[in-house]
Order: structure tokens, then C-alpha cells, then sequence
């Protein structure tokens, strides 16, 4: 089970959210405001963070574009349904998923439990972990690149490449099959669960903000190719 950061300013979407989380075994720990939140998420790094958009002192787009300079801790943003541009914003910031107001505390169990697999997939669904000799075997290495799933490790000329869950997830898909396409969809499987509806618009937001992570490595990196209305592939170099 896992510790889960909520900062929301709505005291009750906290007290229901926390209640129906902590219903499945997970701790919670609630602040109502960006501020005390984002100090929070700094101080004590949780599994798992869920920010509500708009909020006093500091929003949840600013927690994350801050919470993202030094930490790649999963993120569940939490926005009006109207606020399409939360949405698209929120990815680029690099969150991990978003949930639209009013949602049901199903869905939301849902989501905590796709993105929380995501980022460990070395478990499997009975908690046991995979042998050594197994996830060795899923280690990358690809020219100047290095992925190392056990650690979530990303590494370009052995230099450190912080990616969030979802990007290490993408890439990874991509590094797997040099020189192969491999389409929005295609994508779409191998970083989110079936349950879990993304627009193409998502992976384009996750592969631009990878791109610019490396590029602050390397600003000749250009390794992830993109084939307008066919996908996407990692040229190896």
C-alpha cells in the first residue's frame, strides 16, 4: 500500500478522497493549500501525489511545475471539467494522470491503482517481486542511452536523466525496438492501463517534454523521431 500525498482546498473532496483511499489500505496525507502542500511533497516524498488545480497561495499547476525541477513523483492532477486547458497544461508540467470534477471515488481508486503499477512494475499482482536475473533482463541499452527499470534510472552519455513514470514508460516502449514505429495507440498501451483514456494529444505533450529533458543533457539530442501522422521511433546512436 502506499502513502499518498491530497492537496485540495475543499474540505470535503479531502475528507471523502481520504476516506475512501485509506478504505484500501493506503495512507493519506491532506493539505489545503499549494503552499503547505508543495513544502510537504519536498520534505517527505510520498508514492504517490494528487493536486487539485485551483487553490490558494500557490496552484496545482505551480506545485508541479515546481514539485517537477526536483522530483519525478507520480501525479494525479485533479481539474474542473471544463478546464480542457488544465488538462493539457498539466502534462506538459509532466503530471502522470488527471481526473475531472465531479469524479467517483471508484474511478479515482482506479486511477491511484494504474498510475501506482505503473510506477512499480517490478510487482507483480500478488506483491511478489521479480528475480534479479529477470529485471537485469529488462535493463536497456541503446548508443548513449541507458534505462534501468529497477531503479528508474535514465541515463544519456552517463549523465542522469530525471523522467517521470509515464515518460520512463514511453521511452522505454520506444528504446525496446530501434528503428521501429510506433503509433499514438501503440504508445497509449504501453504507459497507461486499458481502463485509462488518453487523447493523442497526451503522448504528444509526454514526448515533448521528454525531448527537452535530454536536450538539457544534450542540446544535439535527437534521437526520438517523430513520423507525422504515424508515430513515433528511437533512432539509435
Amino acid at each position: 500500500m502506499a502513502n499518498i500525498t491530497l492537496v485540495d482546498d475543499d474540505e470535503n473532496i479531502v475528507a471523502s478522497v481520504s476516506l475512501a483511499l485509506e478504505s484500501h489500505g493506503h495512507t493519506v496525507k491532506a493539505y489545503h493549500d499549494g503552499v503547505a502542500g508543495l513544502a510537504a511533497l519536498e520534505s517527505d516524498p510520498p508514492d504517490l501525489a494528487i493536486l487539485d488545480v485551483k487553490m490558494p497561495r500557490l496552484d496545482g499547476m505551480e506545485v508541479l511545475r515546481r514539485l517537477r525541477q526536483t522530483s519525478s513523483v507520480p501525479v494525479i492532477i485533479l481539474t474542473s471539467k471544463d478546464d480542457e486547458i488544465d488538462e493539457i497544461l498539466g502534462f506538459n508540467l509532466g503530471a502522470d494522470d488527471y481526473m475531472h470534477k465531479p469524479f467517483s471515488q471508484r474511478l479515482l481508486i482506479e486511477r491511484v491503482k494504474a498510475v501506482l503499477r505503473r510506477a512499480n512494475p517490478d510487482a507483480d499482482e500478488m506483491g511478489t517481486m521479480l528475480s534479479a536475473e529477470a529485471i537485469q533482463a529488462r535493463a536497456i541499452k541503446r548508443g548513449r542511452l541507458t534505462m534501468d527499470p529497477a531503479r528508474h534510472d535514465c541515463l544519456w552519455e552517463e549523465r542522469p536523466v530525471r523522467l517521470t513514470v509515464t515518460e520512463f514508460l514511453l521511452l522505454q516502449a520506444l528504446a525496446q525496438r530501434p528503428g521501429f514505429v510506433k503509433s499514438r495507440d501503440n504508445l497509449m498501451d504501453a504507459a497507461y492501463e486499458d481502463q485509462v483514456y488518453v487523447d493523442d494529444r497526451t503522448i504528444d505533450s509526454h514526448i515533448k517534454r521528454m525531448r527537452k529533458k535530454f536536450r538539457d543533457v544534450d542540446p544535439e539530442f535527437d534521437a526520438i523521431e517523430t513520423l507525422y501522422g504515424v508515430g513515433y521511433r528511437y533512432r539509435e546512436s
